[in-house]
């Protein structure tokens, strides 16, 4: 019998075999670790400790979710700004860094009790209330101010030069580093169109593997280090990361806690994502089943709480259910929770022998831009079908209006202001939740009068 037209993937109650398990679990980890590591070098937390946090927290994420929602928890970007205004703020000057990060998971630890209670109250009004207040013209608009804010991120990270580079060779060395992200995202593409079968799945850990051995070669060929393995030093192989207690701090409340609010739009724009793609592969499989995912934005919310409890108690950063891992899973077609639940489990064992960080670390930053071009425009991309899903009326008055109004504050705000930071009223507030914030507010204030 043909099966020319056999349609290979995995539903999120569906397990592979071992070896794809295993593959499809370091594809996920590959995606999901560069964000998490920069959330870490940025904010000035434990590298291996928020490592070890992301793993965990997604552990829990889908033990509180009953494994219903395929979703990996990683550090999240729109906390950085609060997080880091503790970390350099003059009153705790003459703190030690652990005496910091502490203070710090006090705000984070009570943000997740903000996304908890959220999400107990969407359980409570109902299906109809969500879309009221968070429509496909919020979060599908979110969802494309998520990627393409990340652009530039992908671009820089492409053009990036290992350091110790002198001035005179940066020129010639950014080119290498330009060559070398293009052969990433081109055999990227090219795995995920053309290969069949089950291999079409791992068209990104293809595509990371074949841009590092280009820089392997290019490095060996120019001299150029591209490739280095002695980023972490320590004094043994095993090494437990640094856990830290929280410590109770109000200006760590205000600061950190009220960005909790803020993404809640963008974890519904995610579920969105989940249940599109998830219910497409049960049909293209012939399967009757309804994977109502979307039904489970309270679920997802208090499960995202639950992770910033975990994070925040142990010394990581806040976090979210990482877009970047559900454009993996929509690329590669694997939904399968228990790839998710290896993955973590993967993570927290990494984290923990300084020769397997190392290994990480010594993908080239132009290899990881490569990979984010593709990532981050998909996650754009998911935005524009929640809308065409939702059949968004693109003449109406009041979906233009509040599409506007998010995609510019968004994508204004990101690339206009240092870090993102919106300077209004005296503070500074990230782009992408004021883009949130004023898109449902605008959105409530135009359906005022409408059934």
């Amino acid at each position: 019998m043909s099966t020319k037209n056999e349609v290979f993937g995995y539903l999120p109650d569906e397990r592979p075999p071992v070896i794809g398990l295993i593959f499809f679990a370091l594809q996920q980890i590959v995606v999901m670790f560069p964000a998490t590591v920069l959330v870490a070098l940025i904010t000035g937390f434990h590298v291996s400790t928020t490592i070890f946090a992301s793993g965990l927290a997604t552990l829990g994420f889908i033990l509180i979710t009953g494994r219903q929602i395929p979703l990996y928890y990683g550090s999240s970007f729109s906390y950085i700004a609060a997080i880091a205004s503790i970390m350099s703020a003059e009153a705790f000057a003459s703190y030690s860094l652990n005496d910091k990060i502490s203070i710090a998971q006090f705000g984070i630890v009570l943000s997740g009790f903000v996304s908890i209670i959220a999400g107990f109250i969407i359980k409570r009004s109902g299906k109809e209330t969500i879309d009221k207040v968070l429509p496909p013209t919020v979060t599908g608009s979110i969802a494309i101010i998520i990627g393409l804010s990340l652009a530039a991120n992908a671009m820089t990270n492409a053009a990036s030069v290992p350091a110790g580079i002198l001035d005179a060779q940066v020129q010639t060395v950014s080119s290498m580093a330009w060559l070398i992200a293009i052969i990433t995202l081109v055999s990227t593409i090219l795995y995920s169109v053309y290969l069949k079968g089950k291999l079409s799945q791992l068209p990104i850990l293809f595509g990371l593997v074949t841009g590092y051995v280009a820089a392997a070669v290019i490095g060996s060929v120019t001299g150029i280090p591209f490739i280095t393995f002695d980023t972490v030093q320590s004094a043994g192989v095993f090494n437990l990361p640094i856990f830290t207690l929280p410590k109770p701090s109000f200006a760590a409340v205000a600061a950190i806690m009220p960005i909790a609010i803020a993404t809640i739009p963008e974890s519904t724009a995610h579920v969105y994502q989940l249940d599109i793609y998830v219910n497409d592969l049960a049909k293209k499989k012939g399967i009757d089943k309804k994977y109502d995912i979307e039904s489970k934005l309270g679920l997802n919310l208090i499960g995202d709480g639950i992770g910033d409890i975990i994070s925040g108690f142990i010394g990581g950063p806040a976090g979210t259910n990482y877009g970047e891992n559900i454009s993996a899973m929509a690329i590669s077609k694997n939904f399968s929770v228990s790839v998710l639940i290896l993955a973590a489990i993967f993570t927290m064992i990494i984290s923990c022998f300084t020769p397997l960080i190392n290994i990480i670390y010594s993908i080239p930053t132009c290899v990881i831009g490569g990979l984010s071009i593709y990532l981050f425009g998909v996650i754009a991309a998911q935005g524009i079908t929640i809308m065409m899903d939702k059949k968004v009326d693109m003449f109406n008055s009041k979906n233009l209006a509040v599409i506007a109004v998010i995609l510019i504050v968004g994508l204004g705000g990101s690339f206009g202001f240092p870090g993102g930071m919106i300077p209004m009223f005296g503070i500074e507030i990230p782009s992408i939740a004021t883009a949130a914030i004023v898109g449902i507010v605008l959105n409530l204030m135009l359906s005022i009068g409408n059934r």
